[in-house]
């Protein structure tokens, strides 16, 4: 029986862990298929997005053997309009591998805790103590995860050449973890260049971009803020991908989705393991130039349009039914309509 943390921001034992990771694990993965067979991004978006989706994967992975044993520490997930991990939870993992070394100096051997597991299991006849599963997931987590493949709050994508067709000649593209959220949100602009060498003001561009639009904000006032600051770009398009929340179980809020999911398991009528995750595109175009200063520092600014909003939803078969008789004005408001994916199947 799966005992679930409706009023905690905390998982607090084995098979929450074990229930939570498969959740977040399966629904992403689902996404990132659904998201590349609908053709919401265009191609060089889906191999950017699939990038920033494995650093997301990777981090709660490691948040998984680094809790799994622990019983002094216990993970926090954000219950309202996210479902992810809180932000802090990616701060730690980052410190925590900054100091690789000095922690694995500290641990028992591997060799020599191999040698009590074998004695323990072979000899002895009984179980493994917690204590040492906690040594020896210890030992994994510090062996094997690594700083440079961390989600963390700013991750920065190269500027690359922009797809043949696109409204300018560069993309560059980034991604933050809100701390007001606790989402992730991927962001792509596409952007002219006023120079020779756009790989030469880079780490303008980059440091621009890490000050201005690390979190989600309006568009347009992100917009402004870039297109200020790096007078040699002309930003022509920015998309922002909002990644969530995912309504499951875990959640605590006031949306009308995780309203409609958590009535359905009380009633039980759809399984605890059912899932919704909601999908937000913002897009901003330049409308047109003008021009602003002296007659020899003159700058050329972008005239932005309205943002325009895309809102997905992506859930199984049963649990868009559920949705079109509990929340119909929500969905006929939706870009497409509700895209399917495949069921959480959890062993009970």
């Amino acid at each position: 029986m799966i005992v679930t943390p409706l009023d905690s921001a905390t998982l607090d034992s084995k098979e929450q862990y074990v229930f939570y990771h498969k959740m977040i694990d399966f629904s992403l993965k689902e996404l990132i298929t659904a998201v590349q067979a609908k053709q919401i991004l265009n191609q060089q978006e889906i191999l950017l997005f699939k990038q920033y989706t494995d650093l997301l994967l990777y981090s709660i992975e490691a948040m998984r053997v680094k809790y799994m044993y622990d019983d002094d520490e216990n993970m926090k997930v954000d219950l309202t309009d996210s479902s992810f991990p809180n932000y802090l939870e990616f701060r730690y993992l980052f410190n925590d591998l900054e100091l690789r070394e000095e922690f694995l100096s500290r641990l028992t051997d591997i060799d020599v805790l191999k040698d009590e597991f074998l004695d323990t299991l072979m000899r002895k006849k009984q179980p493994i103590s917690k204590r040492k599963l906690f040594q020896a997931a210890s030992i994994v987590y510090y062996t094997s995860a690594r700083k440079e493949y961390i989600f963390n709050r700013f991750v920065q994508g190269k500027i690359i050449d922009a797809p043949k067709g696109s409204s300018a000649e560069y993309l560059v593209s980034w991604s933050f973890y809100d701390v007001t959220h606790n989402r992730p949100f991927i962001c792509y602009m596409y952007f002219d260049y006023d120079g020779r060498d756009v790989q030469g003001y880079k780490e303008d561009i980059y440091s621009v971009l890490k000050n201005t639009s690390d979190r989600e904000m309006a568009l347009d006032t992100m917009a402004y803020a870039i297109d200020k600051r790096l007078p040699k770009v002309l930003p022509k398009l920015i998309r922002r991908v909002d990644l969530g929340p995912i309504h499951n179980v875990f959640a605590k809020d006031e949306n009308e989705l995780t309203h409609a999911i958590l009535d359905g398991i009380s009633k039980k009528t759809i399984p605890l393991e059912s899932y919704v995750i909601s999908f937000k595109v913002d897009e901003l175009s330049s409308q047109s130039e003008f021009k602003e200063g002296s007659f020899f520092n003159k700058r050329i600014f972008q005239k932005w349009g309205n943002t325009f909003r895309q809102r997905y939803v992506f859930a199984p078969h049963r649990i868009i039914q559920l949705l079109y008789n509990k929340t119909p004005e929500l969905m006929n408001k939706l870009e497409i309509p509700p895209v399917q994916v495949s069921d959480l199947k959890i062993e009970k």
